[in-house]
């Protein structure tokens, strides 16, 4: 008997791995095609303010994606139309909601090592570690994985899109179909906040509604592994302003007789955050816990301190978390920003009308954006300060010795799906049997996105799925997508779309 377990499983595996080793050699003798693909795609500018450019991606997108059996639409919108593709499979099937972006953030020409950042250049890395331009015909010969392809949106987020289309072009000619129907939401002012995809969940939620969601955007984890993201975090914003005198002094005549804001603004934010990193205030980190299950799940992630350490040029990380990993799963309390209320050119020796400091706190599932602010407004009143929504007026100014103005923005909410949630398990056993490795699950990452209200409001599992290079440049000059992560990415979708769910 155990002969035989031993001979099915030989035969299991051998089965298995064949099938594997046709799927890498269809996406071989596909990649050039893809790659030429890809380069026409990018070729197309996206920014929003180009309307008639938009229009030109979006007839890109759907002649492709009808001659893969999709049904496409522009849906109305505040702004630009949203572009929703569906592929019904099977009515009994279940169905998953995709998410890409059609959009690129804007270009600065000038910075760009090529002379249009809009016309894809080819290149490989020199010896000397900088990047040189080579022909487009050198992909007719053996295509190099490091090999990158430099043009805004090259990688966000075009390259998944045709990535995910030739996984379905692959699949298409092998007459095989997806185990689950399809939806897609296209979005067209995704890096602007997505204001017009926003503007449409109520109206078109039914359209939307799905069994799950994979958002197809960001960078892989810098291992370049294959990557599952199962949440990020969120976004509030504030402002505190401290007061001196109604006016501006000359530091000579009324140096230490009038208060310098900026001093007691500096007390009050110091009184907030420990020297090793930790926020003082009353509550913040409430309800957040790391047992052994999500510790275990958080050191998983093949970081190494000392590389980010030294990339950062720090001596060593705040004391909140005990890795990076465990830094991102608490609330942070950011000053981004501290000004005065001299703003002209050069220096001058003035005690300043008033200070302020700019504040953004990112969230995470356990905290809401109003109740941190709240926090902090509590936190300042117990500091001995009048808190205002407003300037003080001269009767204020005259009776208090604290004053301060607080400004909120509660913003958007963190968003996450349980790791060990059967959708999460079913995708991460795609990939593990897909390419022979666990991928890396993170737990939370550190950006906010602007379609989380989407999932909040759809009320969907939604499981991030990004498959480009980390230094893909993104939203910077000189953005790349390397080959490899095209070649990998196509390979990542077919696993998903082959996934009974």
């Amino acid at each position: 008997m155990k002969k035989i377990i031993v001979l099915f499983t030989v035969l299991f595996s051998f089965c298995f791995l064949n099938a594997q080793e046709n799927w890498d050699t269809k996406i071989d003798s596909k990649l050039y095609e893809v790659i030429m693909n890809h380069k026409t795609f990018v070729s197309i500018p996206n920014l929003p303010s180009n309307i008639k450019k938009m229009y030109e991606n979006i007839s890109w997108v759907k002649e492709k994606y009808r001659k893969v059996g999709f049904q496409l639409k522009n849906l109305e919108s505040s702004t630009l139309p949203v572009l929703f593709a569906e592929r019904i499979v099977n009515p009994s099937f279940k169905t998953v909601l995709f998410y890409f972006h059609l959009d690129g953030q804007a270009v600065n020409t000038k910075m760009w090592n090529q002379k249009d950042p809009f016309r894809p250049v080819l290149k490989e890395k020199n010896t000397d570690g900088g990047w040189k331009s080579i022909a487009w015909s050198s992909l007719q010969e053996k295509i190099n994985d490091d090999w990158r392809i430099f043009a805004r949106a090259a990688a966000d987020d075009k390259a998944p899109v045709v990535m995910f289309l030739s996984a379905l072009e692959l699949m298409q000619k092998q007459n095989k179909t997806p185990k689950f129907n399809i939806k897609i939401i296209f979005d067209l002012e995704e890096e602007y906040g997505s204001k017009g995809f926003l503007s449409t969940l109520k109206k078109y939620k039914n359209q939307y509604q799905s069994d799950y969601m994979i958002i197809m955007d960001g960078p892989a984890h810098n291992s370049n592994q294959p990557t599952l993201t199962f949440g990020c975090r969120g976004i509030a914003r504030c402002s505190i302003t401290t007061y001196g005198s109604k006016l501006p002094q000359h530091s000579g005549h009324y140096g230490n007789y009038v208060q310098n804001p900026v001093f007691s603004l500096s007390r009050l934010l110091s009184s907030m955050k420990s020297e090793e990193g930790k926020v003082l205030i009353k509550e913040y980190y409430k309800g957040i816990t790391i047992d052994k299950e999500v510790a275990n799940i958080l050191n998983s992630v093949p970081d190494n301190t000392e590389k980010i350490n030294n990339s950062l040029f720090i001596f060593k990380p705040e004391a909140v978390g005990k890795n990076y990993q465990e830094a991102l799963q608490y609330p942070t309390l950011n000053v981004r920003q501290i000004g005065t209320s001299w703003k002209g050119k050069g220096l001058k020796t003035i005690i300043p009308e008033y200070a302020t400091a700019h504040i953004d706190v990112r969230l995470v599932v356990e905290t809401d954006g109003a109740k941190q602010l709240e926090k902090i407004k509590t936190h300042i009143r117990e500091q001995g300060f009048l808190v205002l929504d407003r300037e003080p007026t001269d009767k204020e100014r005259l009776e208090n010795p604290k004053i301060v103005t607080f400004k909120g923005n509660s913003g958007v909410n963190a968003f996450r799906t349980p790791l060990n949630s059967p959708f999460g398990q079913k995708l991460r056993n795609a990939l593990t049997s897909a390419f022979q490795q666990k991928p890396v699950s993170i737990r939370t990452m550190g950006g906010t996105v602007p379609i989380i209200p989407a999932i909040n409001e759809l009320s969907i599992p939604a499981i991030i799925v990004p498959m480009v290079n980390m230094d893909n440049n993104q939203h910077n000059p000189n953005e790349n997508i390397r080959i490899g992560n095209i070649r990998q990415g196509i390979k990542i979708c077919l696993s998903i779309l082959n996934t009974d769910l």
